[in-house]
């Protein structure tokens, strides 16, 4: 992934995707943002489950 020239005041996706992650953090609260990284966790284990479940069916 190549970094974006700042000459004309753009910004990475990573400083992107960081200053978004701060201000969702913001809205929620602490509280807030932390219950929303444990949802998201736990849908990744979904997934995971899933996707190991759909290995075992194919072979």
């Amino acid at each position: 992934m190549s970094k974006q020239s700042h000459d004309k005041g753009d910004m990475t996706v990573r400083e992107a995707g960081h200053k978004g992650g701060e201000a969702r953090k913001d809205e929620l609260g602490h509280e807030g943002y932390q219950e929303l990284g444990k949802k998201g966790g736990q849908r990744v284990s979904e997934l995971v489950d899933e996707g190991k479940q759909s290995e075992r069916k194919n072979h």
